[in-house]
């Protein structure tokens, strides 16, 4: 029972960390950029200062077993690309509801409703979801149809990422809709993942 609480400790520290990897987006919609990096910082230092106290005790008292818990946790974060895991889902979940809001786009149904951008478009609340930070949809006109941005991260100021449609299936523009791409990764027929910073 001696030493326990260290084990118990790791594994409750390694569980957030993995927990805050997954959820991490939906967290950013909820805390805002602005309050996560204190949620970073308290998951991360929590984990830390465990780390540190596991290494201590497998010096002074032989116990190997948070510290292996930890560093197993360390391989799994380098390992599992959970972005690309949570974009992948949210892609596929929401695919149909989308393309239902393209459709609406097409036959005039959602039009630019935001007063101070002629671009944007607030989804009603059915769709709200589709797009992070607002659930604001960015549109921008080639030639007679309109590619269209769904937000996956709002940032501050430019910095954005989201799933964009592109009706004739070509690939976005390094500077589309007042971006500077720094990803564009086709992962369907029509659309696309972007990042920008």
């Amino acid at each position: 029972m001696k030493f326990k609480w260290l084990f118990w400790l790791s594994i409750l520290s390694c569980l957030l960390l993995i927990f805050l990897q997954f959820f991490q987006w939906n967290l950013i919609e909820i805390f805002t950029p602005f309050f996560m990096p204190f949620v970073w910082f308290l998951v991360y230092g929590f984990f830390l200062v465990v780390f540190i106290v596991s290494i201590i005790w497998l010096f002074k008292k032989k116990d190997w077993k948070p510290f292996v818990v930890l560093i197993i946790t360390i391989l799994l974060l380098f390992l599992i690309p959970f972005n690309q895991i949570i974009i992948d889902k949210d892609f596929k979940e929401n695919k149909s509801d989308r393309n239902e809001v393209i459709y609406k786009i097409k036959d005039g149904t959602f039009e630019p409703n935001v007063s101070y951008n002629s671009s944007l478009i607030h989804l009603p609340d059915e769709y709200e979801h589709l797009s992070k930070g607002g659930g604001d949809i960015v549109i921008e006109k080639q030639s007679e149809s309109y590619s269209v941005l769904f937000f996956t991260f709002r940032g501050v100021l430019d910095g954005f990422s989201g799933f964009v449609y592109s009706p004739n299936d070509k690939k976005p523009q390094l500077d589309s809709f007042g971006g500077d791409f720094k990803e564009i990764v086709k992962i369907d027929e029509y659309w696309y993942f972007v990042s920008s910073s």
